[in-house]
């Protein structure tokens, strides 16, 4: 779908990476540019998770890609940059905002080089402003952005999202955004400057809270029921069963009433479940406590009411529907074995995309590359004596 698109993509951690696999995935020939030490996130994964001693958080945002490794800091390397951007269509980054300025690799100067380049910078808060300088991390984010505020009990704190969702929801925008770009450059034949923060990000995803929020809308206190939000109506949230849990969709309080100990909620109206929504959710909370999860599952199905379990990872590996989604990849990496990825998530004419490339070794493509830019064996072998250009052996 991108065939013919070249991106080079000097990105490294979350976000930059994510957006960078999404073109690699819809077919840009994605070119990761890594220091001669090698990208960050080569030797840091969580959970300690290093299959065959590879890492993990490597191995999951840089599929179907190619990779250099390049001392932009050099004279040589930064050449070796503007040979190659004389003939690309993308690059994307995500340093620190000024870093990219600072090493002659900024908009302003590769535009001199190619004025149809497409330039994404990724980062924390914007390229400019009172916070440039702020880092930029998804989980600070989520704290000031009013994001983790929207969640938790109320006499607990408030609770992030348990996945970087920021980090990968600026990744899509920014892909986004590079798409759209390339799409109206091919209309107007000029390039972009694309800048993708996750502050934006952040702000993107609460739009519907926000709305509400900004007219007028009646926020609750975090509630203490199962009750999930500070703005919908009850029920709406994760309630405890008998023995466990269960997520109950909004339902009219008439359904409730067939369903729950007769007379309790006698006096409620479907009014009362926005604007009494605590004292109402405090019924529910109580009533769900009352039969098992799998005794309310099968009550809810007969009646059309909107409901899902709660599962662990295990139980989302076993999902019926995960599996025919086809949603999980397994890639046969040389050293790590085995590995198993969350794919891309769309499917195209009823087909999933797959893995064409597995994640690239440091700086496995230098040579190959920079050959095509006339780059001779014994300078590429000199400058990797001198720490210019690397490759594993």
């Amino acid at each position: 779908m991108l065939e013919g698109a070249k991106v080079l993509s000097f990105t490294h951690y979350m976000q930059g990476p994510s957006a960078a696999q999404v073109l690699a995935d819809l077919g840009a020939e994605v070119v990761k540019v890594e220091s001669v030490k090698g990208a960050y996130e080569r030797s840091w994964s969580g959970c300690n998770t290093y299959p065959g001693g590879v890492s993990m958080f490597f191995l999951l945002a840089n599929r179907n890609q190619t990779a250099i490794s390049v001392n932009l800091k050099s004279a040589e390397g930064k050449q070796i940059i503007y040979d190659l951007v004389k003939e690309y269509d993308v690059v994307i980054e995500n340093f620190r905002a000024g870093v990219m300025d600072k090493l002659g690799l900024g908009y302003e100067e590769l535009k001199k080089i190619n004025p149809r380049i497409i330039y994404c910078s990724c980062s924390g808060y914007g390229s400019s402003g009172p916070y440039v300088n702020k880092p930029g991390q998804d989980l600070l984010i989520q704290g000031m952005s009013g994001l983790a505020a929207l969640t938790g009990a109320s006499e607990e704190i408030p609770s992030p999202v348990g996945t970087p969702v920021v980090d990968q929801h600026g990744a899509i925008l920014a892909a986004l955004g590079i798409i759209a770009s390339l799409y109206d450059r091919e209309r107007t034949g000029k390039g972009h400057k694309i800048e993708a923060s996750l502050l934006s990000a952040a702000l993107d995803l609460q739009q519907e809270a926000l709305g509400y929020y900004m007219n007028g809308g009646r926020f609750t206190e975090r509630p203490h029921t199962g009750l999930s939000t500070r703005l919908h109506s009850s029920p709406y949230g994760i309630y405890r069963t008998q023995n466990g849990h269960i997520t109950l969709g909004m339902t009219p309080v008439e359904k409730l009433k067939e369903i729950f100990t007769p007379r309790c909620m006698d006096g409620y109206t479907a009014e009362d479940q926005m604007n009494r929504r605590i004292e109402f959710d405090r019924i529910v909370s109580e009533e769900m406590k009352k039969r098992t999860t799998e005794e309310w599952m099968e009550l809810f199905e007969s009646l059309g009411i909107w409901y899902a379990p709660v599962n662990e990872y295990d139980a989302v590996l076993e999902d019926e529907q995960v599996k025919y989604n086809r949603n999980i990849l397994t890639m046969h990496h040389p050293e790590a074995g085995d590995v198993r990825v969350v794919g891309h998530a769309n499917k195209y004419d009823g087909k999933n995309i797959g893995i064409r490339k597995l994640p690239p070794k440091l700086g496995e493509s230098t040579c190959e590359i920079l050959r095509r830019y006339g780059y001779s064996d014994e300078t590429l072998k000199e400058y990797k004596e001198k720490g210019i250009v690397n490759w594993e052996n």
